[in-house]
């Protein structure tokens, strides 16, 4: 797993909720920094910064739920091309 990427992803996620510290494995759904509008904002993000579009079958809570499962779906999705 790439720290760039996880960093990456922890800068976007800071940008919008500066005041709260999380580390990369916290779920940030049950944290309650995700609604469903961050969410879309959130695979759009991530589907722009890593330059891929985010496949129906990866579009899983599961795959957005910390900073290391989206960092992981990131290396997946590297990984196909």
């Amino acid at each position: 797993m790439s720290t760039d990427d996880a960093a990456t992803i922890a800068a976007f996620i800071h940008q919008r909720y500066p005041q709260v510290e999380f580390a990369h494995d916290e779920d940030i759904f049950s944290l309650g920094l995700v609604n469903s509008l961050f969410a879309m904002e959130l695979v759009m993000f991530v589907e722009k910064a890593f330059g891929f579009t985010v496949p129906t079958e990866e579009l899983r809570m599961d795959n957005f739920r910390t900073i290391n499962a989206i960092t992981a779906l990131v290396r997946r999705q590297a990984a196909t091309v």
